[in-house]
């Protein structure tokens, strides 16, 4: 064993995490080390094991980053747990095998569509700024030209957008151009750090299992050899050619075939939150005929974010509208619309009652069925063929919408678009493509026509913009729509919080979290009796179709007793396929009810599944060994639980900065204290700081806010 591996062997000795763990972050250490094809990493490895950076290390190199819902993604850096050249070639040397293996030569003649969005990688310190680093300023279109080496040194034909694209452009293009795969470049709505890899199928769809689970074993244990042609070669001969505008146009153009309505009043401001929203959302209003005015702070591309509060891109988190709900209130807007960087999902505030208004994904989802159904049936265009199909975890009121409606709601599958895709293909191959009328998840994705195969925040925002302006010709907004519903169907209340674990340690707890929700019988969590419980892993179909079906259907659904005001209460507990956390759904729904009531009951759901939640998330504290203090649910929602807990270490020093008497000086000790916590630390934990000294931080300490 060489010296640097027998110090961190050293090192690692430390971590609570169990051998296997630490054993395999050795083993891929040593190769990573020792191996010419990871030379030019290996002064940065250096340096981290110079610093004693045994938790980072361990986290880089204990497992190969693994293909979730939504393939691969991560923080960018060094190691087989990051992405990096090396993990996205040796990926595209896996998917090339596979498409050659599946596909033969038309893999060749087809080719690959890749697209990549707005994101790029800066250090932020952790690592050596004097040493080479292959992963210094690395971006999507970096990775693009990478894996682009790799498929077309394998004989594949590569077709690579000019500039950054949205994922559901990247979806149609694919079925466009007839390509056989292609791969998009982005992380999503993570942070600034992360970037990753989708992999597309023919269809434009994410694989699913068991296919998903053929490529992973060919990219995991079956390359040999990565094979390169460097890109202005690969170019020069004719297998790399670039995508513009021609595929916008075309693209452009079928979204905006969704369209059901004439009306255009509204008025729009729409924030792409730095992303690839200028590119599909924008064009595609304006097209149609819509007045949008675009987020002057937000509508510049940039992978850093700068104006996001949190620095998270994500529609689901109201705080991302901080920087534009000004903004819009002095446009005028009626409705001001959002994306995430690469533009598939989406996010509304509207103007109720002289107020903005967020809705949550379930919101949208509502008001998204409902106006399709109502256009359809008032056309009488709606048929018992007509289909909506939905993930389980998203409100369970579009399936009595549905039913009500007389057509068909395909409501239980598995988290994931790539599951809704396929039930698209599957109505396709019966010659029922058009009987799709609407896709949706929890997670602010909808797809409105079969134009792609992922979620599309602009055929979305086509169908709010005209829904909304529907309802402004009688006086109503989208928020009076959403009343209606609850009234007529049933009012639900939905919200989605989670335990974030990073690292390997993290990931023993989220199993053992799983192993106990799936193996021990739990009666009741506080006031509230279980009736059922339902584990994905024992439905249908047995045995599961590969590892990867295993993972995706990791998910236990507690079904809980009635109180007189509910007709339906559950939670949905399942780890997220890409990110380091454990998710939980509440649900809690009612029957329909009168205008007069609605007010009330929705508060009474409220306030019961605060309750609910409140009950079941300490009990989860409680079984991985945490005391976690009440204060903990004001703090923000997507800390770390490791974050949340060292606030509560540092309260009392925070709060004893008020005796220093220099401002400047109280400045930079709150900094100082608060800067593990990233973009805007003092909004993560101020509500849970005023609890308890009745005044927010910068109140507190005397301090401009």
């Amino acid at each position: 064993m060489t010296p640097w591996l027998q110090r961190t062997r050293e090192g690692f000795a430390a971590l609570e995490v169990s051998d296997a763990v630490k054993a395999r972050a050795l083993a891929h250490l040593e190769q990573w080390l020792e191996d010419p094809a990871f030379a030019d990493y290996v002064p940065q490895i250096r340096h981290l094991i110079s610093g004693r950076r045994w938790d980072l290390l361990l986290d880089s190199f204990y497992q190969v980053i693994p293909f979730g819902t939504g393939g691969r993604r991560g923080p960018v850096g060094i190691g087989p747990n990051r992405i990096n050249p090396w993990t996205i070639q040796a990926s595209a040397q896996g998917h090339s095998q596979y498409l050659l293996r599946h596909h033969g030569e038309e893999a060749g003649r087809r080719g690959v569509v890749m697209a990549f969005d707005v994101r790029r990688f800066e250090e932020g310190g952790l690592y050596a700024a004097d040493l080479p680093n292959p992963v210094r300023g690395l971006d999507g279109l970096a990775l693009a030209r990478a894996a682009a080496e790799v498929y077309a040194a394998n004989g594949i034909r590569v077709m690579l957008f000019d500039a950054p694209r949205s994922t559901p452009e990247l979806s149609f293009a694919i079925r466009h151009l007839g390509a056989v795969a292609g791969d998009m470049f982005s992380a999503s709505h993570n942070l600034p750090p992360d970037n990753g890899k989708k992999v597309y199928d023919a269809f434009g769809g994410q694989l699913i299992p068991p296919e998903d689970q053929a490529l992973v074993d060919e990219v995991t244990g079956k390359v040999r050899e990565i094979r390169r042609l460097p890109f202005e070669e690969a170019q020069r001969r004719g297998w790399v050619t670039i995508l513009g505008e021609e595929v916008d146009g075309a693209f452009h153009e079928a979204v905006g075939r969704v369209s059901l309505s004439k009306a255009r009043t509204v008025r729009l401001f729409y924030s792409p939150l730095h992303g690839t929203g200028t590119t599909s959302v924008l064009p595609v209003l304006r097209r149609l005929g819509f007045t949008v005015t675009p987020c002057p702070a937000t509508s510049n591309p940039s992978g850093a974010f700068e104006r996001v509060t949190f620095q998270i891109p994500n529609p689901e988190v109201i705080e991302s509208f901080h920087t534009s709900r000004p903004l819009a209130e002095e446009a005028g807007a009626d409705l001001l619309l959002s994306t995430d960087p690469d533009a598939d999902r989406i996010g509304v505030l509207v103007r109720h009652r002289g107020e903005w208004v967020f809705l949550n994904g379930n919101e949208i989802a509502l008001l998204l069925a409902r106006y399709a159904i109502g256009t359809l049936e008032k056309s009488g265009r709606l048929s018992s063929d007509r289909v909506i199909v939905k993930t389980e975890v998203t409100t369970s009121l579009i399936d009595r919408m549905a039913a009500r409606h007389g057509i068909r709601c395909i409501g239980d599958l598995l988290v994931g678009f790539k599951y809704i895709a396929a039930e698209m293909n599957r109505l396709e191959a019966a010659g029922r493509g058009e009987d799709f009328l609407f896709g949706c998840e929890e997670s602010h994705g909808y797809l409105t026509g079969t134009y792609a195969r992922d979620k599309d925040a602009a055929g979305a925002a086509v169908w709010l913009a005209e829904y909304a302006s529907e309802l402004q010709a009688s006086g109503r907004t989208l928020g009076d729509a959403l009343e209606e519903i609850y009234c007529t169907y049933g009012c639900g209340h939905n919200h989605l919080t989670e335990i974030r674990l990073l690292g390997a340690k993290g990931m023993e707890q989220i199993a053992a979290l799983m192993d106990h929700y799936r193996n021990e019988r739990i009666e009741r969590f506080g006031d509230f009796a279980v009736v059922k419980t339902v584990d994905r892993w024992r439905g249908d179909p047995q045995p599961h179709l590969s590892e990867t079906d295993t993972a995706a259907r990791n998910v236990v659904v507690f079904h809980l007793a009635d109180t007189p005001e509910t007709d339906g209460v559950r939670i949905t507990v399942r780890p997220s396929g890409t990110e380091p956390k454990i998710k939980m759904y509440f649900e809690i729904l009612s029957k329909p009810c009168s205008p007069e009531e609605l007010p009330r009951v929705r508060a009474h759901l409220a306030g019961l599944r605060e309750r609910l939640e409140r009950s079941f998330m300490l009990a989860a504290y409680r079984r991985i060994g945490i005391d976690f203090p009440e204060r903990g649910f004001l703090l923000f929602w997507q800390l770390p639980l490791q974050d949340k807990l060292r606030y509560f270490e540092i309260e009392d020093e925070l709060a004893g900065l008020r005796d220093l008497s220099d401002p400047q000086e109280r400045r930079r000790k709150l900094e100082g204290l608060l800067g593990f916590l990233g973009a805007n630390p003092v909004e993560k934990i101020d509500r849970a700081f005023r609890a308890r000294f009745g005044r927010g931080v910068t109140e507190f300490l005397n301090l401009p806010a």
